[in-house]
C-alpha cells in the first residue's frame, strides 16, 4: 500500500480546501521569511557601512539625521557647518583622522559626493578600471551606478542641484569619469565620488546664474583652472570662506569617545553623532515594528493550523468507511495512523516551500521599486540558514494539527462503519 500515493489522493480530491489552508501557511511563512531577509542584510549592511567611523559632524538638528545623511546617504543633511571651524579639529589631540564632505548634487538620484581619496581608502575599495580623481569635475563612480545609469570611464554628465531627482542641472560645468570602482555591497556602490572644490565650483557657477550676474554669493567670482590641483588628503586650501557638509572622525583613543562629542556639541556651531548609537537606537525602534510582524505571522500560521485541523477532521468524519474498508483489506492501525500524519505534514511541506519563495518573491518586488538607496542593496535570493527551521516550524504545525484526526483514524472499527452501510 502507497500511503504517500493514497495521502496525495485525498488532499486533491478536495482542491479548494487543501489551497486555501496552504495559501495561509504559505503567507504567514513568507512575512516571517521576508523579515528574516531584511534584518540579516538590513543590520550587516548597517554595520558594514558605519565600519571605520567613530564619529559624525554635522549641523545643529537630529542625530540620526546627521547619521543617515552622512554615512548611509538615506537622508537629507541637516545643513552646512563653516570649514574654518572644521579645520581646528584637525588639530584636537583626540582626533585621528578627519574626511570632509560635501554634498549637495545628485545624478539620475545618485549622490555626488565631495571629499578626497581617504573616503574610498576608509572601505578599502579598489578600482575596477581607471584612476582616482586628481583634477576638479573629475568624479568615480560607485559600481550601481556605472551599472544603471550606464555611464563609463570617459563619458562626461551634468550633475543636478540638490540630492534628489527633479531640479535644475549645473550645465556650466561636466563631471568626467576617471574611474569606477569594484562593487562591494557597501555604501560607496550607490555614490558619485569627487573633490570638495568640485561641488564649491558646480554651485558657484549655479549661484551666478541664479542671480543673473557674473558672480557667485562671493565678492569675487571663482575662476578656476580645469587643471589646477585638488585636495586628495586633508582639507582643501582656499581663502574663500567655504562650507562643508560633514565631517567623519576617527578617534585616536578610547577617551576621545568620552570627550569630543561633548566638546564638539558644547563649544562649537557643530552637531557630533555616534553611529554606534544612532544605529542601536534605530534598531531598537525598528525591533517593535519587526516583532509585531512576526505576531502577525504566527497567528496567520496558527489560523492556518486551525484550518488544517478542521479540514482533516472533517474529512476524517467523510472517510470512515474508506478507513474501514483499508483495514479490511489488510491495512494497520499504525498504517491509517501515518495516513492522516501524511496528509498533515504533505500539506505543512508545501505551505513551507511556497512560503518561503513567496517571501524572497516578496522581497524581490520591493526591491523593484526602490532601485536607489540602502533597499536596493539587498539580496532577496540569499537563502539563510534560519529558513530551514521555518520548514521545521511548519511540519511542527502539520504534526500538531493532525494529532486528534490521526488518532480518530486510529480507533475506526471495522464492524461497527461496515455494518452502517
Amino acid at each position: 500500500m502507497n500511503l504517500f500515493k493514497l495521502s496525495w489522493k485525498y488532499l486533491t480530491f478536495r482542491p479548494l480546501s487543501t489551497g486555501l489552508n496552504v495559501f495561509l501557511l504559505a503567507l504567514g511563512l513568507a512575512i516571517i521569511t521576508v523579515l528574516l531577509l531584511i534584518q540579516d542584510q538590513f543590520e550587516k549592511k548597517m554595520n558594514q557601512d558605519a565600519a571605520g567611523i567613530d564619529l559624525v559632524v554635522g549641523a545643529k538638528g537630529s542625530p540620526l539625521q546627521i547619521i543617515l545623511s552622512g554615512v548611509y546617504h538615506i537622508d537629507f543633511p541637516t545643513g552646512n557647518i563653516p570649514m574654518d571651524e572644521a579645520q581646528k579639529l584637525v588639530k584636537n589631540r583626540l582626533v585621528k583622522k578627519v574626511i570632509p564632505m560635501a554634498l549637495g548634487d545628485n545624478f539620475q538620484g545618485f549622490r555626488i559626493v565631495g571629499t578626497n581619496h581617504d573616503y574610498p581608502a576608509l572601505y578599502e575599495v579598489q578600482l575596477n578600471g581607471g584612476k582616482l580623481w586628481e583634477n576638479p569635475f573629475e568624479v568615480i563612480l560607485g559600481a550601481e551606478v556605472a551599472e544603471k545609469t550606464g555611464v563609463g570611464i570617459g563619458d562626461e554628465f551634468v550633475g543636478s542641484h540638490g540630492i534628489s531627482i527633479g531640479s535644475h542641472d549645473h550645465d556650466a560645468n561636466k563631471f568626467k569619469v576617471t574611474g569606477v570602482l569594484e562593487r562591494k555591497g557597501n555604501v560607496l556602490d550607490r555614490l558619485i565620488l569627487t573633490s570638495v572644490e568640485s561641488i564649491w565650483y558646480a554651485h558657484d557657477e549655479g549661484e551666478a546664474a541664479e542671480t543673473g550676474d557674473s558672480t557667485s554669493v562671493h565678492e569675487e567670482p571663482h575662476e578656476f583652472n580645469p587643471q589646477q590641483s585638488i585636495a586628495t588628503k586633508g582639507f582643501p586650501k582656499t581663502d574663500e570662506s567655504r562650507e562643508l557638509t560633514a565631517l567623519l572622525i576617527q578617534y585616536r583613543n578610547p577617551m576621545a569617545a568620552i570627550q569630543l562629542p561633548r566638546l564638539i556639541n558644547s563649544g562649537t556651531s557643530m552637531q557630533a553623532a555616534s553611529p554606534s548609537f544612532e544605529m542601536s537606537r534605530l534598531f531598537e525602534l525598528l525591533g517593535v515594528g519587526i516583532t509585531l510582524l512576526q505576531g502577525l505571522a504566527v497567528v496567520i500560521i496558527g489560523i492556518s493550523g486551525l484550518g488544517i485541523f478542521i479540514a482533516l477532521y472533517n474529512s476524517l468524519k467523510e472517510r470512515k468507511y474508506d478507513l474501514a474498508i483499508l483495514r479490511a483489506i489488510g491495512a494497520s492501525r499504525i498504517q491509517l495512523l501515518l495516513l492522516i500524519f501524511l496528509e498533515g505534514i504533505m500539506l505543512t511541506s508545501i505551505g513551507a516551500i511556497l512560503g518561503i519563495l513567496l517571501g524572497h518573491t516578496f522581497l524581490s518586488v520591493i526591491i523593484s521599486y526602490n532601485e536607489q538607496g540602502v533597499v536596493s542593496t539587498l539580496q532577496p535570493w540569499i537563502f539563510l540558514m534560519q529558513e530551514l527551521w521555518i520548514v521545521v516550524y511548519a511540519l511542527v504545525v502539520g504534526v500538531l494539527a493532525s494529532v486528534i484526526p490521526a488518532f480518530a483514524a486510529y480507533q475506526t472499527s471495522i464492524a461497527k462503519q461496515l455494518t452502517k452501510v
